[in-house]
């Protein structure tokens, strides 16, 4: 802990981009370590350590973003507002327009990304699929799937901006 601790911090907080939740899955990423040590060869120690925290930040990102938004601070105006059906739903129907023009952007861009990356994207991020049954529809081998959703990042990371999403 003392030797990694920091760098699997940084490593977390570099995904996350929130020093309090960068804190709680360093601990997780800690522990996940720590009870798995005797399985683990100690060739390549720190690229082991830093999937595990790689891949738990991405998890946890994706679990927060799949969570329903809480409303907080709301008046009981506001709750009255909305149960007499007073003019509440018009932000409302504004978001959900907005991210469907987003979305529609999104799928514009995944039709041009190369094809062999376009159809593991697509059942990945738009149909919500794991790589296991990524990999059953598609006839490839579980590994070839991560490996494409890979490079298809990478891909994006260098072909896409931010701003075309805004």
């Amino acid at each position: 802990m003392q030797a990694y601790g920091s760098y699997i911090y940084k490593t977390v907080y570099a995904v996350l981009h929130s020093p309090h939740d960068a804190e709680d899955v360093t601990q997780e990423v800690l522990l996940l370590i720590y009870r798995s040590l005797p399985e683990c060869r100690l060739e390549g120690l720190k690229t082991w350590m830093t999937r595990i925290a790689v891949n738990r930040a991405i998890d946890f990102k994706r679990s927060r973003a799949r969570r329903p938004v809480e409303l907080t601070g709301a008046s009981d105006e506001d709750y009255a507002e909305r149960s007499l059906g007073m003019d509440a739903a018009a932000p409302a129907a504004e978001q959900v327009a907005l991210r469907q023009e987003r979305l529609e952007r999104v799928r514009e861009q995944i039709e041009l990304l190369p094809g062999n990356y376009r159809e593991v994207v697509n059942a990945y991020y738009m149909k919500d699929k794991s790589y296991e049954q990524i990999a059953e529809e598609t006839g490839l081998e579980l590994k070839s799937v991560e490996s494409r959703l890979y490079r298809a990042r990478n891909w994006m990371k260098r072909h896409w901006r931010k701003e075309d999403f805004e």
